[in-house]
């Protein structure tokens, strides 16, 4: 039986159709998954499900058990018993977890709050998705996978009747992944609904019992998952037949080592507690090498500290292009040594999300453009211009906002602002993270461009056969140290878990 129905809906903005004519459906007890390229419709449609845009701002309508509804605002939402986790997380990085989980939620003895019973419930919960973090953590202290997580165990906590996840395992390793997907296999179990979006085919396969596609603000398909193929969701999704995902790079010749770690232990810059120890690796020109391992294993922290942006060395040494870096490096002088980093965090590390592509495109090398106290503002928007078309970022032109890009079009813009700077040597931290296949695949083809033109390339992925495809060779961590080294030849996904667990 249906719970939830969409019938024609139609969404503009300022004279931009968003959706036209999309129906859905959603049963009970149903993990319905929903696919399509960024800028598909998908985010738009599930605002319009939740009263992010209110009845009366789109055409068409929705039903909840047959009822016409017209949720006015995000609040009518979830009192109709729906929960949604989006992309855009909601936490108060000043409140601790349990506050943050129980926001609105408040349990009370009288005219009190129960706090005890929130720290306990919180605790709970934690452990029930293996989170060894305390109720009393800020949440501001979190990584970007530790958020995920704490958001989602806040929409599950409400107890809705529709679950609403958008891309809930980007920031997730295989073992945090796994947690979730058992958990939401026993809401369903309790009948509880779920709308799932992702652009991992792997997880909506283990997990749907029906696929909607949307492309270009239309719906193109709903099929049952059993009756469909990966190959077929993905030509749906871009309208043409991809027969690999993975392209083949031209060139496998190495150069030289252009970056090299000799026992490097870092300690984090406010503990003094020693993070990252006794990493010591090689990248050549041409090479990818590949970073794997679970959630807080380190691999962040250390591309972080190889750039200068955290950590104190307390030991070992780094060398870039054979120089020696002291520890005193800051990311400014390690643009000026060819080395850069695109950061797991585009919204908070890597764009001025207010201003324009072109604007962050050049924000790393405006000095490039500086001349007598001013800058060549020809030359700049010139140089952007170029980098714009290599990378084609669709957009209006490079004049147009970053926020509202999509996903992987921010990506592209986070990208060229780190190539505007010409580094050697390019450390890539979940690069394709919450974006879609064909988002995908062309920075899988860029990195292949790289490598052909003699850079080294680090690639930091908890996606493992993303991982496997495009590594040369691949280390992974644990718990702050490098468990294995694989060459290509010797690793399969179950011996990378295993040296990601920590047991080889």
């Amino acid at each position: 039986m249906a719970l939830l129905e969409a019938h024609s809906l139609t969404k503009r903005f300022a004279g931009i159709t968003a959706l036209s004519g999309v129906n859905f459906e959603l049963k009970q007890g149903e993990i319905h998954a929903l696919c399509g390229e960024n800028g598909a419709g998908k985010s738009t449609l599930i605002k319009l499900l939740s009263g992010v845009y209110p009845f009366g701002s789109y055409e068409g309508e929705l039903r909840l058990n047959k009822t016409l509804i017209a949720f006015k605002t995000v609040r009518d939402a979830q009192e109709a018993g729906m929960a949604v986790v989006t992309q855009e997380l909601s936490l108060i990085d000043e409140l601790n977890i349990a506050e943050n989980i129980f926001l609105g939620n408040l349990p009370q003895i009288g005219f009190r709050v129960d706090w005890a019973k929130v720290y306990e419930n919180t605790a709970d919960l934690l452990k029930n998705f293996d989170l060894k973090l305390s109720p009393e953590t800020k949440v501001g202290d979190l990584g970007v996978g530790q958020k995920q997580l704490i958001e989602i165990i806040r929409a599950i906590n409400k107890h809705p009747s529709i679950l609403v996840l958008d891309e809930p395992t980007a920031a997730l390793s295989d073992h945090e992944i796994e947690l979730l997907i058992s958990h939401l296999k026993r809401l369903k179990a309790e009948g509880v609904s779920c709308i799932y979006i992702s652009h991992k085919l792997d997880e909506v396969f283990q997990l749907s019992d029906r696929i909607t596609v949307l492309r270009d603000g239309q719906t193109i398909k709903t099929v049952q998952t059993s009756e469909t193929t990966r190959s077929d969701i993905i030509r749906y999704m871009v309208g043409r037949q991809i027969s690999d995902l993975f392209p083949k790079r031209v060139n496998t010749k190495l150069g030289e080592v252009l970056l090299e770690t000799d026992q490097i232990c870092v300690a984090d810059d406010n503990s003094n507690q020693v993070f990252i120890k006794n990493i010591t690796l090689q990248v050549r020109g041409g090479e990818v090498l590949g970073i794997g391992g679970l959630m807080g294993a380190g691999r962040t922290s250390l591309l972080m500290h190889l750039v200068g942006a955290w950590g104190k060395r307390v030991k070992g040494k780094l060398y870039v292009r054979n120089r020696l870096v002291d520890n005193r490096s800051a990311p400014k002088d390690s643009i000026k040594q060819g080395l850069v980093l695109v950061s797991e965090d585009r919204r908070r590390y890597g764009l001025i999300i207010e201003q324009t592509v072109g604007f962050n495109i050049s924000l790393s090398h405006l000095s490039h453009y500086a001349k007598f106290g001013k800058l060549s503002l020809l030359d700049e928007y010139d140089d952007n211009q170029k980098m714009y078309d290599f990378l084609h970022i669709k957009a209006v032109n490079q004049n147009s906002s970053v926020e509202g890009l999509s996903g992987g079009n921010q990506q592209k813009v986070v990208i060229g602002k780190a190539l505007m700077t010409e580094p050697q040597i390019i450390l890539f931290d979940e690069p394709t993270r919450g974006i879609d296949v064909g988002a995908k695949l062309e920075i899988y083809e860029l990195i292949n461009r790289l490598t052909d033109a003699g850079k080294a390339v680090v690639l930091v992925s908890s996606e493992l056969p993303e991982l496997m495809a495009m590594s040369d060779r691949i280390v992974m961590m644990h718990e702050g140290e490098l468990s294995s080294v694989f060459n290509r030849n010797d690793y399969t996904q179950e011996n990378l878990l295993s040296a990601a667990m920590g047991q080889l």
